[in-house]
């Protein structure tokens, strides 16, 4: 009787323990779905949260975009107030900061600069139309529901972008997104050439072989020409043409000036002395006024090639090193890097640095050859350049700079320049020899001189505008500045 009670007791237990196992699994299971059913919610928002940070970010980023690409907002007058240059540096130069590097944006978040909601019908069509709105490439993500522009916080800085968008996910998300703008910073160059010695040797067959179109020289010693009519006189009705001027038979331009620190010398004197100076001709202008050229610090042109260009060193045999980094036997050829390129091929900035990679001084500058057909870039040496292209060049189209005309509203004419060797900026801490006849559609700089390799070379250059205004094609107007960005909400 006893035996049996055990058995059913044990039988009893084991009913039990089964019911609690069975228990603690069904528990364990509805946890599991639950924690399931939360991660997936979880994922969706967390998705949700991430297209619209997404969002918003490009909507930040597109307002960068308005500092370079004029055209698409030329129609807007806040846009084109936004990113107009309405102060002047201490050289004179336009700016975005005033003289003491205040910045032009002076607005706060209640009180912005700039401000765009799509509440009013007129701005969310600006902002969001379909066809015509400035963020319609992201029509299928969301909208933005506002865009705002005001002073930025740290000192330095352009300026603050606020932007808030929301989602068109189920359900929808806002965001909010705020960040800093930098601009770029390289200083503008005011004239089409400019030379820190002097221009010319005091030798027939050593004047100097510059010719200059709608823009300055500067030249920081004597400059040496053949005669005085080798020099441009200026002239309002001048014509504005892609021809040089051995094509079109007189030397006559309506914007250039001649700024000499010496003396004007010339090789082959009239029989009697010069009497008619052109008024375009200012000589003995150091030390007093002085003749100011533009600055371009070495240190800040090397970290600004090493983030947003193209960044090598050089031997003392010509070859090149990407990225700084010399290694024997494996240096590349200027001719390898600069190959042929056409129009619209885009270098950007390139920085070639001296020998030993510090400040230039006259024992460890290096010899770049460059013997591309046609370049297209800010190429900024850190020593001397031998500008031989072996080609004919190239065709482009380019804006002459402003004229007035009869209603005295500025214009600029399109003008193709044939036979283009270098479009963009040559700057040369050293010496630039020049080698067969050359055509620059830019501004050059040279820290010692330009020289001819022989009689027959030339260096003809038509300046371009947009340098005098800050504006380097492949380089960023403004960026975003590191460590600013916050999302809001």
């Amino acid at each position: 009787m006893s035996c049996r009670n055990v058995g059913g007791d044990q039988r009893g237990i084991a009913l039990l323990g089964a019911m609690v196992i069975v228990l603690i699994l069904s528990v364990l299971a509805t946890t599991l779905l639950n924690l399931s059913g939360q991660e997936a919610i979880s994922a969706s928002a967390a998705g949700q949260l991430a297209v619209a940070q997404q969002l918003a970010d490009a909507s930040a980023d597109l307002v960068v975009g308005w500092f370079h690409d004029p055209q698409l907002t030329s129609t807007v007058p806040a846009i084109v107030s936004l990113r107009a240059k309405r102060n002047h540096d201490a050289d004179g130069a336009p700016s975005f900061f005033d003289a003491t590097g205040r910045s032009q944006f002076v607005g706060t978040m209640e009180h912005p600069d700039l401000r765009l909601q799509a509440e009013t019908d007129s701005d969310d069509r600006l902002l969001n139309d379909p066809d015509i709105g400035m963020f319609r490439a992201m029509q299928h993500l969301g909208r933005v529901e506002e865009l705002k522009v005001y002073a930025p916080t740290d000192p330095g800085l352009l300026c603050t972008v606020d932007t808030t968008v929301v989602t068109k996910t189920t359900p929808s998300v806002r965001q909010s997104v705020r960040m800093q703008l930098r601009a770029l910073g390289l200083p503008a160059l005011k004239a089409a050439v400019q030379v820190r010695r002097h221009l010319g040797q005091s030798h027939p067959g050593g004047e100097s072989p510059v010719t200059l179109h709608w823009g300055d020289l500067k030249v920081g010693g004597d400059l040496v020409l053949k005669q005085a009519t080798d020099l441009p006189r200026k002239s309002d009705i001048a014509p504005v043409t892609g021809q040089g001027y051995g094509e079109i038979g007189q030397r006559e331009d309506r914007w250039m000036e001649a700024w000499v620190g010496g003396d004007i010398q010339l090789t082959r004197p009239p029989a009697q002395p010069i009497t008619d100076v052109p008024a375009n001709l200012h000589i003995g202008q150091n030390p007093i006024p002085g003749v100011r050229f533009d600055e371009w610090p070495y240190e800040h042109l090397k970290r600004m090639a090493k983030r947003f260009g193209r960044y090598f060193a050089i031997d003392r045999e010509g070859f090149l090193y990407p990225q700084g980094i010399i290694e024997p036997g494996r240096g590349v050829s200027p001719d390898e890097v600069f190959k042929f390129q056409t129009p619209g091929d885009q270098q950007g900035l390139v920085f070639i640095d001296t020998l030993d990679q510090t400040a230039p001084r006259a024992d460890n500058l290096g010899v770049l050859k460059l013997q591309a057909p046609y370049f297209e870039g800010t190429m900024v040496v850190q020593g001397h350049v031998v500008l031989a292209p072996n080609g004919s060049g190239s065709s482009i189209r380019v804006l002459s700079p402003p004229k007035t005309d009869q209603g005295n509203d500025p214009i600029r004419m399109p003008i193709e320049l044939s036979g283009m060797h270098f479009n963009g900026v040559l700057y040369a801490s050293g010496h630039i020899t020049v080698a067969g006849g050359v055509r620059l559609y830019g501004a050059v700089m040279a820290g010692e001189t330009i020289a001819s390799s022989d009689s027959g070379s030339s260096l003809e250059v038509w300046y371009d505008h947009d340098l005098g205004q800050g504006l380097f094609r492949g380089l960023p107007v403004v960026y975003r500045a590191p460590g600013t960005w916050m999302a809001r909400y």
